[in-house]
């Protein structure tokens, strides 16, 4: 790809980020392929938009917006893909950055829509100068994902370290979207990435991912992406419904997309049950339980897991396997003798 060809819009949503967004910023302005930078503060309660302008290069390439009204990420999103102009878009979380020549390794072919690399995941309490870390040389064990794959890749497991394919932060051309008359779904508050790579992928996006790494993510306990409500998770469910009605899926991708939407339809009737609890008691919880063998069965498999868990936690049984490390990859990588 020629220099102008690689011209990439980073778009930054952001709600009370003052703390973390100028290292998000200047991670993205670092990088020469970035064109424009949009951070879309969403009806923040803090001075976020005035730490992001200061955090300005100078080079004229970054912008920002202000909601007055919190309509969420896709909106955010949304928001900025309409205001801005360049050919790739490059979605980064406020409290996360990019790891230079992160673009570099990704625009090295130009065989895709979607383009992926590996996420450092760093807890919080580990975190150092941001601007400093490198990731190990990774060999880019480039992969094109299916739908089956891809959807397979983001139902999660008890007891696993999380690493869903759904947190992957592609960039996305900009031609393919429009061709197809995508945007993220305004109604969703969780997944919402999920859903626009699945629709992307069912319209025969070609989504390749390389495990070299150039995104890092701060796990944080109080991470807006790690907060949702139950209503989101049914939201999410019905999303995969909306999918299932697109005529020209195979029924291969049917079938995990229906495994999909029971694994996000149970913890959606969990959530529910342990809200009533909560809300009406427990008669009431035990009506809703009872009213159905769908609501029934995650429920008691949901909380007889719940409880084991804390028992493990309670009596020091849990695996160390099971604690989360300073830092680990989303996805496992082969070592590489230089970097790609």
């Amino acid at each position: 790809m020629s220099s102008t060809g690689s011209r990439v819009c980073v778009i930054i949503a952001a709600r009370n980020a003052a703390r973390t967004i100028p290292a998000a910023i200047a991670s993205a302005l670092r990088e020469p392929e970035v064109a424009e930078v949009v951070v879309v503060d969403d009806a923040s309660t803090d001075d976020t938009a005035q730490v992001a302008r200061a955090a300005d290069d100078g080079s004229g390439r970054l912008s920002v917006m202000r909601l007055d009204i919190n309509k969420g990420p896709s909106f955010a999103r949304n928001a900025a893909i309409a205001g801005s102009t360049s050919p790739f878009i490059s979605i980064l979380d406020a409290d996360d950055f990019f790891l230079e020549g992160r673009f570099r390794r990704l625009f090295a072919s130009a065989d895709w829509d979607f383009a992926a690399d590996n996420i450092m995941l760093i807890r919080d309490d580990a975190a150092t100068d941001v601007s400093k870390v490198v990731a190990p040389p990774f060999s880019a064990d480039p992969e094109f994902l299916d739908l089956e794959r891809f959807v397979e890749g983001n139902i999660s497991r008890r007891r696993v370290q999380r690493g869903e394919l759904g947190f992957l932060k592609p960039v996305i051309s900009r031609a393919f979207l429009e061709r197809h008359g995508l945007r993220y779904d305004e109604s969703l508050r969780l997944g919402e990435d999920y859903e626009l790579y699945a629709r992307a992928v069912a319209g025969g996006a070609r989504f390749k991912v390389i495990r070299s790494c150039g995104y890092g993510a701060i796990v944080r306990a109080d991470s807006l992406s790690g907060r949702h409500r139950t209503l989101d998770l049914k939201r999410l469910a019905d999303a995969d419904l909306a999918l299932l009605k697109i005529d020209s899926l195979p029924e291969t991708s049917k079938a995990v997309l229906r495994k999909h939407e029971r694994h996000v339809r149970d913890k959606y009737r969990l959530r529910n049950f342990l809200d009533v609890k909560a809300e009406r008691g427990l008669a009431s919880a035990a009506a809703y339980a009872l009213a159905s063998q769908s609501n029934l069965i995650p429920i008691v498999r949901g909380v007889a897991a719940d409880k084991l868990e804390a028992l493990f936690r309670h009596t020091g049984l849990a695996s160390k396997r099971q604690q989360v490390p300073p830092m680990r990859f989303l996805m496992a990588a082969n070592a590489a003798t230089a970097e790609n």
